[in-house]
């Protein structure tokens, strides 16, 4: 038996030199195949002048080794994007443009893809791209795609809704967006990590690009890659964000000051970068006080003002924003301390402002959340109000005491956007693929997963960021763009939010402010996207200018 065992030990030492000279030749192999293939698609790219019919390679495949069925990967190899040719007339004149719909490569430094980031680009033709501006447009969520900016606000095409940005009866259709930015910017659409068609190699690899600093580095590296395969290295360069993409974007232009990428401008639409000002907590009573005054515009539009505010609204939501920064604050600040007439006189001038009984505000220790507002306000009729648009209302789908968060927005826009975005991408654009469009991850652990930062630090904050960007940059103009109906991101919060950065004068002089009858989605209603685009036109114009 030993001497079978000698026998055996040694035919496998013998082995082991030629088995370790093939290990090394086969992983030299792929990497120079690899090399092969990226070079193959440079060229491919470069050479795209017509309809590009990709074979997508998208759907995650299973390893053979069956400890790892459990394991989705999917398969990172590099395609040519697909460009199409379009136009719209706009303003009584045609506007030629091209349309590349694809996926960018992050790569490790040794050249492995981590994953791809799906963007559309939408180029004006015949300009000279040294001095078109180029403008990077994302949603938030985290975990959102950014089909709501593209299909809804700054594309050449967008989803008809209703007048008042409220659902049309399906089947919901596409149609020429007369207030597209195009005209002004070229733009680039991306998807975040998880969100559309972008995708991680698997699901370990997605971890590292679901937390603030992960996904802001995705994004730095998608913009300096788009940036220098399309030579735009020149033009001048914009961020837009909305909501968490805000966080994105104050977060990306600190992030991109340090590695020589500056912005001539940057929007901000329902801004989120100093969470202090939107989280709820025990020892936090500064989002109670910055959501009085759009609690004060949603009750207002619903009729539930008390009668000698009703009358003007405008005039009610300035009183209250006065009473939120004066009485209210001092009264939450006294917190158990307050006397039984003091908070007496709290609850009846809450009442006011907010339409809310004064039963649910005494109960609530006069600290009401966006969940309370919603489900109270328009409880005597049985209807949810919405929480990024508090104009929308709806039923709650599972009882009317049994929901525990339900947004009727929400509820109206996904089925439009969602429908006709997975046509559109597939028909106009011609990018076919199998995968699901995922407007929001796959993982319903996703937002709970997300990193974000270090404990040590307080609440999530890119403001700093924000604001090294603009010291560093004093050219740097920002926008700032917010509904009086949102109740995600208050249009209160965000002013509070810029008040405190402490810029000085002269770099305050960067900041221009847009406010608008509307919500979070501040282009749901035809007249606010009418204006969003004069506004941003301006902005734009200004920031080139470099007034």
């Amino acid at each position: 038996m030993k001497r079978l065992l000698a026998i055996t030990l040694g035919l496998i030492f013998c082995l082991l030199p030629a088995f370790a000279q093939q290990s090394t030749d086969s992983a030299k192999k792929p990497e120079k195949e690899s090399k092969t293939k990226k070079e193959e698609k440079t060229e491919a790219q470069k050479a795209a002048e017509t309809v590009v019919a990709p074979e997508q390679k998208n759907e995650p495949s299973k390893e053979k080794d069956d400890d790892k069925d459990k394991e989705e990967h999917f398969d990172m190899s590099e395609v040519a994007p697909v460009v199409t040719h379009h136009q719209i007339t706009l303003n009584g004149a045609v506007l030629k443009y091209t349309a590349t719909a694809g996926r960018l490569p992050l790569k490790r430094s040794d050249g492995k893809t981590e994953a791809e980031m799906f963007f559309v680009a939408y180029t004006l033709d015949g300009a000279d791209a040294a001095k078109r501006p180029l403008t990077f447009a994302f949603n938030g969520g985290p975990g959102s795609a950014t089909i709501w900016l593209h299909m809804g606000a700054l594309g050449p095409r967008h989803v008809a809704m209703k007048p008042e940005g409220f659902m049309p009866p399906p089947p919901y259709h596409v149609e020429d967006n007369p207030h597209t930015l195009l005209d002004k910017s070229d733009l680039v659409f991306i998807d975040a990590m998880s969100t559309g068609f972008s995708r991680a190699a698997n699901n370990e690899m997605a971890k590292k690009y679901m937390g603030l600093q992960g996904d802001i580095h995705a994004f730095g590296e998608f913009i300096r890659l788009y940036l220098t395969r399309n030579e735009r290295w020149s033009s001048p360069l914009f961020l837009f964000g909305e909501s968490y993409g805000t966080t994105r974007a104050a977060g990306l232009a600190g992030y991109l000051a340090d590695r020589g990428i500056a912005f001539n401008g940057i929007s901000l639409l329902s801004m989120a970068v100093t969470f202090q000002t939107l989280e709820f907590s025990k020892s936090n009573d500064e989002p109670y006080i910055l959501l009085i005054p759009s609690f004060t515009m949603i009750a207002g539009y619903h009729h539930k003002l008390a009668a000698d505010l009703a009358g003007d609204v405008t005039k009610a939501r300035q009183m209250a924003e006065q009473w939120a920064n004066t009485d209210y604050t001092q009264a939450l600040a006294k917190g158990d301390s307050l006397t039984p007439d003091e908070r007496a006189k709290v609850v009846a001038d809450m009442s006011r402002f907010t339409g809310l009984s004064r039963e649910v505000i005494d109960q609530a220790n006069l600290r009401i959340d966006v969940d309370k507002f919603t489900h109270y306000l328009l409880l005597d009729q049985k209807l949810r109000v919405g929480r990024l648009d508090g104009r929308f209302t709806g039923s709650d789908p599972q009882g009317l005491l049994d929901t525990q968060s339900f947004d009727p927005t929400e509820a109206a826009i996904v089925p439009p956007y969602n429908s006709v975005f997975s046509n559109y991408v597939r028909t106009e654009l011609g990018y076919k693929t199998d995968m699901p469009y995922h407007v929001f991850p796959d993982d319903e652990n996703f937002e709970r997963n997300w990193d974000w930062g270090s404990a040590a630090t307080g609440y999530p904050d890119t403001a700093t960021a924000l604001r090294q960007a603009l010291v560093k940059n004093p050219y740097l103009k920002v926008q700032v763009l917010e509904g009086y109906y949102d109740l995600a991101t208050p249009y209160f919060a965000a002013n509070y939010t810029i008040d405190h950065l402490d810029v000085g004068p002269q770099i305050r002089k960067n900041f221009s402010f847009s406010t608008y009858d509307a919500g979070h989605m501040v282009y749901l209603p035809l007249e606010g996207l009418k204006k969003m685009k004069a506004d941003t036109s301006g902005f734009i114009d200004k920031s080139v200018g470099g007034n």
